[in-house]
């Protein structure tokens, strides 16, 4: 049997279009229709009319899948989410799963149930094959992750270049000795930022030592418990990149305890820009990362696939920027 997905793929547009062309075809240009229609009619496609009728019961509601939502980056995306979603007239359910998988794949019968016409996921830890067949059918998008070998709409940064900016911060203020405490590693934001990190020393003639390479969690208490055990090694770094800034938060932390002074004996860069980088003590240098516009981007991409239009690429990568504040200290010196 033809199924829709067989003309989509054989006229190259999305499913949304040849749903458009069936349903309200004066909506789609005309030479999209005529090429849809010509591809309808040389495969014999015979739409199934019940499953049609229940497609068209829109219910302008968006699920947006976030899998922490204790994590401020998920919430400040999540604002440009819903800020962009209200201009258009949808609301928008939010599906918690606590960084469990298996909870992914129970919201995905809110669409497959139509209790929502589309999902915006802030990260994806499902297997491949299957949100590669969630894909076929209804409109998704992805954004602060990527996935590789999947053509899902993405919104991110670029998140080597950003962890090279980071560390070449450190090298520049003439740090040597220069850890770096990663996000999880099953995460490739995680481990594009560390492959940023090695770039940057490799760059400048630096060692990568391993020992100075430790994974956390994103959680204040990974920070700190990583920085101690970095504390005590023989020759302890000088300086740290931390994956995000609420581990940044217990790196500083960790130091005072051990009658450090940040940033004199210990400089930290951070990740994110989150509120708590810019009032905590000492102000924490970062990587900022656009959240709010993140979640506009992917909000206005799920629209374009809702509404059946095509767009132009698959993956946007937003600009980011180093923010320097006090964690670093400003005079260059040799150290390590």
């Amino acid at each position: 049997m033809v199924k829709m997905s067989d003309v989509a793929e054989k006229a190259n547009v999305s499913k949304a279009t040849v749903s458009r062309v069936l349903r309200s075809p004066e909506t789609v240009k005309k030479a999209t229709r005529d090429k849809v229609l010509a591809i309808i009619e040389q495969l014999n496609y015979q739409p199934n009319i019940l499953a049609r009728h229940f497609r068209r019961s829109e219910t302008n509601t968006i699920l947006v899948v976030i899998p922490n939502i204790m994590n401020t980056v998920f919430s400040h995306i999540l604002g440009g989410i819903e800020h962009e979603a209200g201009k258009h007239g949808y609301r928008v359910i939010l599906a918690n799963t606590n960084k469990q998988v298996e909870k992914e794949y129970e919201y995905l019968d809110h669409l497959r149930q139509r209790q929502a016409d589309g999902m915006i996921l802030l990260s994806a830890r499902m297997d491949k094959g299957v949100l590669s067949e969630v894909m076929k059918q209804y409109p998704v998008v992805l954004t602060a992750d990527y996935l590789e070998g999947i053509p899902i709409p993405t919104v991110t940064i670029d998140n080597v270049s950003s962890g090279r900016t980071a560390t070449e911060h450190l090298i520049k203020l003439g740090h040597s000795r220069i850890a770096h405490i990663t996000g999880p590693l099953h995460l490739l934001v995680s481990q594009d930022r560390l492959k940023g990190y090695r770039q940057a020393l490799l760059q400048n003639d630096l060692d990568v030592d391993n020992i100075l390479i430790q994974e956390g969690d994103f959680s204040h208490e990974s920070g700190y418990n990583q920085m101690t055990k970095l504390l005590a090694l023989e020759h302890p770094p000088t300086a740290v990149f931390s994956a995000n800034d609420e581990m940044a938060t217990g790196i500083i932390k960790a130091a005072k305890d051990h009658g450090l002074s940040v940033p004199e004996d210990l400089a930290v860069v951070g990740f994110d820009n989150v509120k708590l980088s810019a009032i905590y003590d000492p102000g924490i240098t970062t990587i900022a990362q656009p959240m709010f516009e993140m979640g506009s981007k992917a909000m206005e991409l799920l629209l374009q696939q809702i509404n059946g239009d095509e767009t132009s690429k698959k993956q946007y990568v937003l600009q980011n920027e180093l923010v320097i504040r006090e964690s670093c200290g400003a005079n260059q010196k040799k150290l390590g």
